[in-house]
């Protein structure tokens, strides 16, 4: 076999050998500085019972009334934090309390990669 034709399989073995860099991860606590409920408003209309009393008549008259009513829950947390110096802001599932653990992780650039 000639040598040119070797060297087309030695490349594809090449590209196969990329060491991909481990991310290095640990946990660790940031401080939370505020944290503010995010509301979902629901509207919706309660039947309520009104009665309109008749002098003449010494009863009562009584109908259903829509009434509209205003329903206010909260759907997330939008927390301010700080970890090392430096603010950060995330729209959590539930309020976090004084403390926050957080994911660190670091993976190395290598070569000619390029990113944010």
């Amino acid at each position: 076999m000639p040598l040119a034709a070797l060297a087309g399989f030695a490349a594809p073995l090449h590209a196969q050998e990329r060491v991909v860099p481990a991310e290095n991860v640990r946990i660790d606590y940031a401080q939370v500085l505020r944290v503010q409920p995010v509301y979902q408003v629901v509207n919706a209309n309660a039947r309520e019972r009104h009665c309109t009393t008749i002098a003449n008549k010494q009863r009562s008259e009584c109908r259903e009334v829509l009434v509209p009513t205003e329903f206010r829950r909260p759907i997330a947390y939008d927390v301010d934090y700080t970890y090392k110096g430096v603010k950060y802001r995330s729209r959590l599932a539930q309020d976090p309390g004084r403390r926050l653990r957080i994911r660190i992780g670091v993976t190395p650039i290598v070569g000619s990669e390029v990113g944010p």
